[in-house]
């Protein structure tokens, strides 16, 4: 069945420029750039069960690499690119290294001091990150000798950025070492039992989660063309998160959802509602209730007991 709805629904996303307006391009651009920060949240969150609250610092310092490498120091997009994503993948495996120290309510509270860290340094490092206005000129690339300045064509760059993303990370949680990640989730003491090296699984998880988190940046910095503090706090963070959760964490397709829900409600009822996050917090609370385990999974829920009350 996934063979065919896939393809067939990767179809439909890459026709969106042909249909549709520039706003409906580029609000699609950020939903897919979410849904990759949601999907690599979601190895700690959904496969690991290491609940983050810190994850926006891969994708706040990626970006602040990458806008800090091109205007600062000169390099062109692909050494730029490059340095970002490699400094940014041996950030997380020091913060890992901090970090999985602990599990459970002290894991997230140590994350969410090393995202605050940065987002101190962000405001306060004038020098380095322009403090509160931020790092702005930043230019797109070039990929291939291809132009991906305007809308759609940026919005099909990031939609094959993230059909990668989604393989790979597909790949990841169904190989063996996925399995043993699910077990380091469900019994880590059983499979510390067995021989697994529990502390090593999660902290190759996490370097993993932050290598495709600070992808995640590249996309934003590209996107937007300038970055701020802003993008390395605690509601950013907190976003994904909910974006996990409400979209059904452990799954493929649930962080991708609950991001699309996250970045709709954003856009749009700011728009209408002053306070949108109390929206959010009613429609979060709505999905707890009726489907505490996420959007997806409750769907496939509900499916299959519609087909079993057919029959």
């Amino acid at each position: 069945m996934n063979r065919i709805v896939l393809p067939a629904v990767l179809l439909v996303l890459a026709l969106l420029p042909l249909v549709a307006g520039d706003f409906y391009v580029n609000l699609g651009s950020q939903i897919l750039i979410a849904a990759i920060f949601a999907m690599s949240l979601n190895l700690l969150v959904g496969y690991g069960g290491l609940t983050s609250l810190g994850h926006a610092s891969f994708l706040g310092f990626c970006a602040y690499a990458c806008a800090w490498a091109s205007l600062r120091l000169g390099f062109g997009h692909g050494a730029a690119a490059l340095l970002a994503i490699g400094i940014t993948t041996l950030m997380a495996a020091l913060f890992g290294l901090i970090a999985l120290r602990a599990t459970g309510l002290g894991f997230l509270m140590i994350t969410l001091a090393l995202s605050q860290v940065l987002w101190g340094l962000a405001y306060r490092w004038v020098s380095v990150t322009n403090g509160d206005n931020g790092l702005s000129g930043v230019s797109r690339p070039h990929p291939f000798g291809v132009s991906i300045e305007s809308a759609g064509a940026y919005y099909w760059f990031t939609l094959a950025v993230a059909a990668v993303a989604a393989l790979l990370m597909g790949v990841f949680v169904s190989s063996a070492f996925g399995s043993s990640l699910r077990g380091t989730r469900d019994q880590a003491r059983r499979m510390a039992a067995l021989g697994h090296d529990v502390w090593m699984i999660r902290w190759i998880t996490f370097i993993y989660a932050g290598f495709w988190g600070g992808v995640a940046g590249l996309l934003y910095i590209y996107y937007h063309k300038y970055i701020h503090p802003t993008a390395l706090s605690i509601t950013n963070s907190a976003e994904g998160l909910l974006g996990v959760i409400a979209g059904g964490s452990g799954t493929l397709g649930g962080p991708v959802i609950g991001a699309t829900l996250v970045v709709l409600l954003k856009n749009y009822a700011s728009a209408y509602i002053e306070r949108w996050n109390m929206l959010l917090g009613f429609v979060f609370l709505f999905i707890v209730l009726v489907m505490p385990e996420g959007i997806v999974p409750g769907v496939k829920r509900l499916y299959a007991r519609a087909r079993g009350g057919a029959r």
